[in-house]
């Protein structure tokens, strides 16, 4: 058997990662700016990380949802108060798709309705409902294909407001991201997310805050939505809550009341997936990453603004957009190749920056340097 060919590959192998390193097969060492599409959010191999898992294990690694598993609780508990929302409820999956598929059902069944508002340059999963509302025609599926999603302009309130006013009744749920990552980290304005929430309460539609990417701590906020002071309804997380294991899950506004059966999973909320969740949220509080994303993230920021060869540099925090013109088109390869850096991207010129959340002054200056060298060749 072979591998499925659906991943356009680096020849590179990684066999070591500690922190914001890793090492190829031949011994070379890598900065990691990019922490496998915003995963990492504690660096690589963080020693608590490591032990917290290996003494799950050494335990029980997993038993399914028909029987208590405490690890779960401490978890909710842990993040109510991290991210401000005690009084939130939690559902435990696999996966940032999985994630936002329980949040648009869930919206549907608490006003039992079909429509979705989403917007041009989502992406919210590669499954069923998600991928439908992803603005990537490529990438859904005749079966995926539905009348239910209608995609709007990013942050523009007038056609915001003029969909709701035609058929307001019918909409589930208006899901986005706080700062679209494939799309390009555009980011959803203040006044935006404040009109979502007032058209939400207005219409009893669900408001869904996809986090995946822009949440857990990256912008400095836990959820990135929250700069606009305004709660979302549910919000979807994954990515960077597992540090790589893998985990996703659903904050849910105190108003949804659950029923068995209504949601379920056989993985999510497993003993291991638990152990790493916290793990990641007890250095996040002990080491105090939220204000280091929002310290270094501002540091990179300011000292882009200087390079006058970049187009637009869009993001907050330690979730970075730094656009090009097509003349610089091979700048994220050199970066790789030469300076041996990682870094993301996204089309047609747009590098992403989406490190571990406890980089550190010298790792951005050690980017910045390079990138300079790069440009003013």
């Amino acid at each position: 058997m072979k591998l499925f060919d659906v991943y356009p590959l680096n020849n590179i192998e990684i066999v070591k990662a500690q922190n914001s390193s890793v090492w190829d097969a031949d011994g070379n060492k890598y900065l990691d700016l990019y922490g496998g599409h915003a995963v990492i959010s504690i660096g690589h191999t963080h020693p608590h990380y490591v032990r917290r898992l290996t003494e799950q294990l050494n335990k029980v690694g997993f038993y399914s949802n028909s029987v208590i598993i405490s690890q779960q609780i401490e978890l909710a508990e842990k993040l109510g108060n991290l991210s401000a929302k005690p009084d939130f409820q939690l559902f435990l999956c696999n996966s940032g798709a999985e994630a936002n598929e329980n949040a648009l059902k869930l919206a549907s069944f608490y006003n039992k309705r079909k429509k979705i508002i989403a917007f041009k340059g989502a992406f919210h999963g590669r499954t069923s409902l998600a991928v439908s509302a992803t603005d990537n025609p490529k990438i859904i599926a005749p079966v995926n294909e539905t009348e239910n999603v209608t995609f709007l302009p990013l942050n523009d309130e007038l056609a915001l407001d003029e969909v709701f006013k035609s058929f307001g009744n019918e909409i589930s749920s208006v899901i986005i991201e706080g700062i679209q990552g494939v799309g390009g980290i555009r980011e959803a304005s203040k006044s935006f997310l404040q009109k979502i929430r007032s058209l939400c309460d207005q219409y009893d539609a669900v408001y869904i805050a996809d986090s995946v990417q822009c949440g857990y701590g990256r912008t400095g906020q836990f959820y990135s939505h929250d700069y606009s002071g305004v709660e979302a309804d549910i919000y979807s997380m994954a990515k960077g809550m597992g540090n790589g294991f893998p985990i996703g899950g659903i904050s849910i506004s105190p108003k949804f009341k659950p029923w068995y059966g209504e949601l379920g999973t056989t993985f999510g909320g497993n003993h291991l997936a638990c152990a790493a969740a916290l793990a990641v949220l007890e250095v996040m509080e002990k080491d105090d990453l939220m204000k280091n994303a929002e310290e270094i993230g501002d540091y990179i920021i300011k000292e882009l603004k200087q390079i006058p060869q970049i187009t637009e540099i869009r993001g907050r925090g330690l979730m970075i957009g730094i656009e090009l013109s097509e003349v610089y088109a091979n700048v994220k390869k050199d970066l790789l190749f030469k300076h041996r850096i990682f870094t993301g991207e996204a089309k047609p010129n747009v590098i992403r920056l989406l490190p571990a959340l406890n980089i550190t002054k010298e790792h951005a200056d050690q980017l910045l340097a390079a990138l300079k060298a790069e440009l003013n060749k």
